[in-house]
């Protein structure tokens, strides 16, 4: 199956939510290349961005499931690697 490399781009504001994000992250575990966390104490919020190799409609998958969580916004940003 067709793979595209994408970033996901997460950003939480609730931090009830972060054990959510994480289950999600490892059931798509076998898709992830690397992952990059910063809390951001001052505002209280927390940005992370994951590299993925993955079918598009995983991508897209994964995206909108975290993007469902409460106080968890994420956008995607796809590489032309991989791409028809």
């Amino acid at each position: 199956m067709e793979t595209r490399v994408a970033v996901i781009s997460i950003i939480i504001e609730d931090s009830e939510s972060v054990q959510e994000m994480n289950d999600l992250l490892h059931q798509y575990g076998d898709y992830v290349i690397g992952r990059m966390g910063i809390p951001y104490r001052k505002k209280g919020i927390n940005i992370i961005s994951i590299a993925v190799d993955a079918p598009q409609d995983v991508i897209s998958t994964l995206s909108g499931k975290i993007g469902k969580l409460k106080g968890v916004s994420s956008k995607v940003a796809y590489s032309n690697v991989g791409k028809q």
